[in-house]
């Protein structure tokens, strides 16, 4: 059973996570922070939309978490940085409302340019002032869109069937691309500010953007022409804006604020057309986002699937069935070889892919064996979200190579750690039968290890004895030996020996069987 806890009412969409057995919905609209963090800490899954900010001490209180998922498009009320090194992996639905934002957008532009609240009050107060309201026509003008992401694209289509001119500045948008549809690209935004009629803003908001609108960049904006924010808040110097629309700098419609509910109402005050953050509200939209979030709840919990997540690539259901074998075997080989070693935290490992793997498996392959190698020396949770950056912060290079070549297997994986003190080990791996994980080789000797449970690991020098001696003081303990494999370069000289067990040995066993003549080293291995 997986514990979500969601942080807003609405459940209309969610039947695909509500309906399931195998999930506990916890509903609390709008907690707290105090609340949020004791609410969190047993939960394994987080659902939210604007309405909560998911702190670093929110995600330090949660003792289970392995998701968030955002229902909407924006996740800057998530702490990315402290999700992704916690190993939480962080969801949103980019396209559910990208239509109904769209759509917001050119509401907003058409309410601007033929001035519909100012009219509409005028009329309401019982007042006929038409000439007072004369607007303007949009074909021939200038559309200035700042960002050229999904919305974005929308936003251009509608506005060239007005017959509107599209200008974008976008430093990802390759020109050939913005050829194709039908828009123009320049180089800086200040070309697109000047030039530019109308100026629409579709950017996420990080540290390049925050601010971005400001005093300075709304000076370079044609006396008279319209300002549209309907991406984030932030991204506008609020007070800046207020300043320019009430000199008659610009115009101004504004879905979105620096704080929501506002408690600073100068820029709502001043500007032309204002709207309470509406941009994805609408019925189907909130419906199509309800859906998608919840199948990729259900997905990720259930089926490994890793979809829209923004902290790590995608990685839809069927690609994770393909791989999950060979998965499996990389993390179970990563918690073999790091209990295998004298020499402490490792300084590179390599890692190499050869023969015949499911697509895309490399990257995902890495993340699971450096999740199982680091399981036993961190304090947090590693997982494929932070793997890498867990790697890095212990100062170990990941190198990955590939290769067609397996040595007579369908694929073979192999995973080599070198340390500081001159140690290697290498741990090859494959899949037999297309579920049968097995390790094949270590430090360069052919085994035919089994990689589950309890293990023992011994080098010792082969002669007639050591093993029956292993096996009567496994058996005075009443421990079962589940299988044995022994490799060895040359009759006489030293031998790698493996023995699955049934009982995880205690320390004095371990002793016992350190103090049988002839073996030299003895490792617990658990996995």
């Amino acid at each position: 059973m997986f514990k979500i806890l969601m942080t807003y009412k609405s459940s209309e969409g969610l039947d695909a996570l509500l309906s399931n057995k195998n999930f506990e919905v916890a509903v609390h609209p709008k907690p707290d922070a105090a609340t949020f963090t004791k609410l969190i800490s047993d939960a394994d899954g987080l659902l939210i939309r604007s309405e909560v900010k998911v702190t670093r001490d929110v995600l330090a209180a949660a003792q289970k978490l392995k998701l968030v998922a955002r229902a909407g498009t924006g996740v800057d009320n998530v702490d990315i940085s402290a999700a992704t090194e916690k190993g939480v992996a962080v969801m949103n639905v980019p396209g559910g409302n990208t239509v109904a934002a769209a759509e917001h957008t050119m509401a907003l532009l058409l309410a601007l340019v033929r001035n519909i609240p100012a009219s509409h009050a005028s009329l309401k107060s019982h007042k006929w002032e038409r000439e007072k309201f004369v607007g303007a026509e949009l074909p021939g003008k200038i559309l200035g869109l700042v960002g050229f992401g999904r919305i974005a694209r929308e936003v251009a289509v509608r506005a060239k069937s007005f017959g509107m001119r599209i200008k974008v500045y976008d430093p990802f948008v390759t020109g050939d691309f913005a050829k194709s549809l039908e828009v123009e690209t320049v180089a800086t935004l200040d070309e697109v500010l000047s030039s530019s009629d109308i100026v629409s803003l579709h950017l996420p908001l990080n540290d390049s953007t925050k601010n971005l609108i400001n005093k300075d960049a709304l000076a370079k904006m044609k006396k008279g022409a319209c300002l549209i924010n309907a991406a984030r808040g932030p991204i506008v110097n609020e007070r800046d804006l207020a300043e320019a629309v009430g000199g008659g700098r610009v115009r101004a419609a504004v879905d979105v604020f620096v704080k929501e509910p506002p408690e600073d109402f100068t820029l709502i005050d001043a500007a032309d057309v204002v709207t309470p953050h509406l941009g994805a509200s609408t019925q189907e939209a909130q419906v199509k986002i309800a859906r998608e979030i919840a199948e990729c709840v259900v997905d990720f919990f259930e089926k490994g699937a890793i979809r829209n997540a923004v902290n790590m690539p995608s990685l839809d259901a069927e690609s994770f069935k393909a791989m999950k074998p060979y998965l499996d075997l990389a993390e179970k080989a990563g918690r073999f070889q790091s209990q295998i070693s004298d020499g402490g935290a490792a300084g590179k490992i390599f890692v190499e892919c050869a023969g015949s793997l499911p697509e895309r498996s490399q990257y995902f392959i890495t993340l699971a064996y450096l999740k199982g190698f680091l399981s036993s020396a961190m304090d947090e949770p590693v997982s494929y979200v932070n793997a890498v950056m867990a790697a890095r912060s212990r100062g170990i290079e990941v190198l990955e190579t590939a290769t067609s070549s397996a040595g007579g297997y369908r694929a073979l994986i192999t995973f080599r750690a070198q340390y500081p003190s001159g140690e290697e080990t290498l741990v090859a791996g494959t899949v037999f039968a297309g579920h049968i994980a097995k390790i094949v080789g270590v430090n360069g000797l052919a085994v035919d290890v089994a990689p589950s449970g309890c293990m023992l690991f011994l080098t010792n020098i082969d002669r007639p004895g050591i093993i029956g001696k292993i096996g009567n003081l496994l058996g005075d303990h009443n421990i079962n030996i589940a299988g044995m494999d022994v490799a060895r370069r040359e009759a006489g000289g030293e031998a790698l020996t493996f023995v699955n067990i049934d009982v995880c040995p205690d320390r004095a066993i371990l002793d016992a069987v350190r103090a049988i003549d002839g073996v030299k080293k003895v490792r617990y291995v658990g996995i």
